[in-house]
């Protein structure tokens, strides 16, 4: 009698390496869910199908890092916003560039292809956000409201609202008829990282870095619930196609919620780090994440993740045609009324300036005659994409779910060290051969084989920098030696432990110190302390406190802080600078005006000791931001996450030159 096999609710299915330096941004296919497309500091713009190893297509055109990318509900279009504010559109089943959009003076950090009509919609650190007609190649419209980054932007189902979330802490919905606002959420207290519609009902969710999830009625323009019991910043959400339950990304986790009341039905541990996107096909989930140039796919089995309180696994069919459920909550919710045409163009056409309302100029066809399509796999490219010149007698076969591993057995020959770690082994699929090591490199390989010690620590790490256990081992002679001795081993591990514990024996009794000045609730003496003890890791620990909490800053707190912050900004450890970076954008908010201000005015009349004390402290705070002003500069040019910091540093920072 054969032995059911227990398989895994999630696993990883593969890494690849996508690009020739760090990916900057990635997003799946929603249809299918197995078209993948990657954006590199490379410049480039590659494509690739779930499952399969090598790279499709690769797209050239861009001249700074691609951070921002997104495809269309068919899967046929793609668009893709650099570093400059530069956007370009693909097609894929031609093989070449659609159009080149330019109008933004700053990254392109969001994007979204209007679900009906050929309009695309563009969110910017310059703060705006412009609707595109792809047809004419022109801006169609520009919406001005938000004050910081806009992170996201998703159209309504119906495709006559915009929603968009930003760095600002609000979540802002706009009529694309009228033009104009209708509606600002407010309630979130961090940056707000992801916005979602429900695919019937009027009802919005968002995700966002102060750890919350957050559901607004679109009728009542009100919260319906908010859901605060998570550890880490929202990083994705997606509803299920019926609408039943919200899906949403967390560090290493898939969590499962209901908005009335809100509850968490399931959670899912995926060993996937910082999961980018999500995407439902087959009764399967499929997660994407990126660390440094590779990129690791993930599946989740939604047949054995629970979605309601009331309905038995394996019941919910997530390919079959959507029916608009019963809403469970206190109220009926309106049902969104999708056209069977195209939607109309804006009513109001607002042109903002003469660049904008130009006609295609020679410079942008030379620019569009620079961008190539590369394709790297003709097979796997007239397979997925049909292209438009090729007569395809049979329709495209139906995408197959993919073969879940069985789990683990208690002992692994390779893995009993690592018995947390089940969703990382690297299980191949059926019929299918295993990629060219050159193609698909471990993790490992992914870093540089000389073990120098990187310009910038990573803050989120699996293992220490530098070293290996094996190093503290002493080295086998003999292959078939195996066995050491245990007296030997423990000498060896045991090397440096001493120094460690003293170090971090030291490091406690110094944050004792600060605490007990804290306590005391003086802050500027707890700030004066940490930075007396001339330890940065006391002060960023301290720092991260503070930043929390925008009320405690004070102008002579910023006089102790700014000289800290320099160091924090040239610092080798990312962390170290993130918490730099935070605490100077706090600064520059709450008191860059106030200084500049004060510094402006024309001296007073008379003896006014306070004026005079104030204007001694605005002085130093405006010197020191000189000094780091050069350092935001220099370093707004690095790729990635980091620049993007500085970038924004820089333009706050504007004022001082």
């Amino acid at each position: 009698m054969a032995v059911a096999v227990t398989t895994k609710t999630a696993w990883k299915l593969q890494e690849i390496t996508a690009h020739s330096s760090n990916v900057s941004s990635l997003v799946l296919g929603k249809s299918s869910g197995r078209l993948l497309v990657t954006g590199g500091d490379d410049c480039r713009v590659n494509i690739w199908s779930v499952s399969k190893p090598n790279c499709i297509m690769s797209l050239t055109g861009h001249t700074t890092p691609v951070e921002s990318l997104q495809i269309n509900t068919n899967e046929e279009l793609i668009v893709a916003g650099s570093q400059s504010g530069s956007i370009r559109v693909w097609d894929l089943g031609a093989a070449k560039i659609l159009r080149t959009l330019l109008g933004h003076k700053a990254n392109i950090c969001s994007l979204d292809f209007h679900p009906f009509g050929s309009f695309v919609a563009s969110g910017s650190l310059d703060t705006n956000i412009k609707l595109w007609d792809v047809r004419r190649k022109g801006c169609v419209f520009r919406y001005k409201g938000h004050t910081e980054a806009v992170r996201c932007l998703r159209f309504s189902p119906d495709g006559k609202w915009l929603a968009s979330a930003a760095d600002d802490h609000t979540v802002k919905l706009w009529d694309l008829a009228a033009g104009k606002i209708m509606f600002e959420f407010t309630g979130h207290t961090g940056p707000v990282n992801v916005v979602e519609f429900h695919p019937n009902e009027y009802l919005l969710a968002s995700g966002s870095s102060d750890r919350t999830v957050r559901f607004w009625d679109l009728e009542k323009f009100q919260v319906v619930s908010c859901i605060e019991e998570e550890a880490t910043p929202v990083r994705c959400v997606l509803f299920n196609p019926d609408g039943c339950c919200l899906y949403s990304g967390f560090q290493d986790s898939l969590r499962v919620y209901g908005w009335e009341p809100e509850r968490c039905f399931d959670v899912v541990l995926v060993n996937w780090g910082k999961v980018a996107d999500l995407s439902i096909c087959n009764s399967q989930l499929i997660g994407v994440s990126s660390a440094q140039s590779t990129v690791s796919s993930f599946v989740v089995d939604l047949g054995r993740v629970t979605k309601s309180d009331s309905v038995p696994h394996g019941l919910i069919r997530d390919d079959e045609p959507l029916v608009p459920p019963t809403p469970t909550g206190s109220s009926l919710r309106r049902i969104y009324d999708r056209p069977s045409t195209s939607c109309s163009k804006p009513q109001r056409v607002k042109h903002n300036s003469e660049s904008e309302r130009r006609s295609p100029s020679s410079e942008d066809d030379r620019d569009e005659k620079e961008s190539k399509a590369e394709i790297q796999n003709p097979e796997d490219y007239k397979e997925i994409f049909q292209p438009k010149n090729a007569i395809c007698r049979t329709p495209p076969r139906n995408n197959e779910p993919f073969p879940a591993p069985p789990e683990d057995e208690p002992v692994a020959a390779k893995e009993a060290a690592k018995p947390s770690q089940a969703a990382d082994l690297q299980t191949p699929l059926p019929k299918q051969e295993l990629p060219d090591p050159v193609q698909r490199p471990p993790v490992v390989t992914s870093t540089p084989l000389a073990r120098t010690e990187p310009s910038v620590i990573p803050a989120a790490r699996n293992e220490p920098i530098g070293l290996k256990a094996s190093d503290f081992l002493p080295a086998v002679k003999n292959q078939s030696q195996t066995e050491l001795v245990d007296e030997e081993a423990m000498s060896q591990i045991r090397k440096g432990h001493e120094t460690m514990c003293v170090v971090l024996t030291s490091r406690h009794k110094n944050l004792d110190t600060v605490r007990a000045v804290w306590s005391t609730g003086d802050i500027k003496n707890s700030v004066d302390s940490a930075v007396a003890i001339n330890d940065l890791s006391v002060v960023v620990d301290l720092l991260n406190i503070v930043n929390q909490k925008a009320s405690l800053w004070k102008l002579d707190l910023c006089t102790i802080v700014l000289p800290q912050i320099e160091k924090l900004l040239q610092s080798k450890y990312e962390s170290y600078v993130q918490t730099g970076c935070t605490s100077l954008k706090l600064i520059l908010q709450r008191f860059l005006p106030l200084i500049t201000d004060i510094l402006a005015a024309p001296p007073s009349v008379g003896v006014d000791i306070t004026r005079e004390e104030r204007l001694h402290k605005c002085k130093l705070c405006y010197k020191q931001l000189k000094n780091i002003s050069n350092i935001v500069k220099n370093k707004s040019g690095l790729s990635g996450r980091h620049g993007s910091a500085f970038r924004e540093l820089h333009l706050l920072m504007a004022v001082l030159e």
